[in-house]
């Protein structure tokens, strides 16, 4: 049965083919940008006093597995990864690259079950595109995929969308303002969380925080 977020998977799939392993087959254009949204989603595990802590991590979107790229290139060495993707391809270019890590490929809207729960998950770029979907539709796919994860987390998660305080909004991109988002999080998972507008991006990423 085809799923309205099919459009976004064929996307990143097509970016794949044509750039392969490297930020452009994410959809990222700058590689120093892409750079600093993984400082940022890491970051989480620092502000929560976790920083050289043991801790168990999964890269939900995990694409190519940049995120571990970056993770060994800064010495993380505290950090037990783990990736998923709804993509085979995806999936099967992260582990030809790092074979002893794991990898899961499956949709966590239908099969939660099949992962165990991690200290922190980040979710970086999945939700910055909506790609041919409307509003409401990403909205919905949003608002379902962060319940699940927050059941999934024992301490957090982290996931960055496009904002609301531009000079002009792109169809394609998922933009959401403040309020909704602290409306959606404080009504339904919790007060406790942290936005971060301060990397010089268009965007926000978010930490949830779970005591």
């Amino acid at each position: 049965m085809k799923k309205t977020y099919d459009k976004i998977i064929e996307h990143y799939e097509n970016c794949l083919e044509k750039h392969g392993d490297n930020h452009l087959g994410v959809d990222w254009p700058r590689q120093d940008d892409a750079d600093k949204r993984y400082k940022i989603m890491l970051d989480i595990i620092r502000l929560n006093n976790d920083a050289g802590s043991a801790v168990t991590l999964l890269d939900l979107g995990c694409g190519t597995a940049h995120l571990l790229d970056y993770v060994n290139k800064e010495g993380f060495n505290s950090i037990d990864y783990s990736g998923l993707d709804i993509s085979q391809k995806f999936v099967d270019v992260c582990k030809q690259k790092y074979p002893e890590s794991s990898f899961y490929c499956l949709d966590i809207i239908e099969e939660s079950d099949k992962i165990k729960n991690f200290d922190y998950i980040i979710m970086n770029g999945v939700f910055t595109e909506k790609r041919e979907l409307s509003f409401d539709e990403m909205w919905e796919y949003f608002t379902k995929m962060i319940e699940i994860i927050y059941k999934k987390c024992n301490k957090g998660l982290a996931f960055n969308v496009m904002s609301k305080n531009v000079d002009w909004e792109r169809d394609d991109l998922f933009h959401v303002s403040l309020d909704l988002m602290s409306n959606f999080l404080c009504k339904n998972l919790t007060r406790d969380f942290i936005i971060r507008n301060d990397y010089g991006l268009y965007e926000y990423t978010t930490y949830v925080i779970k005591k």
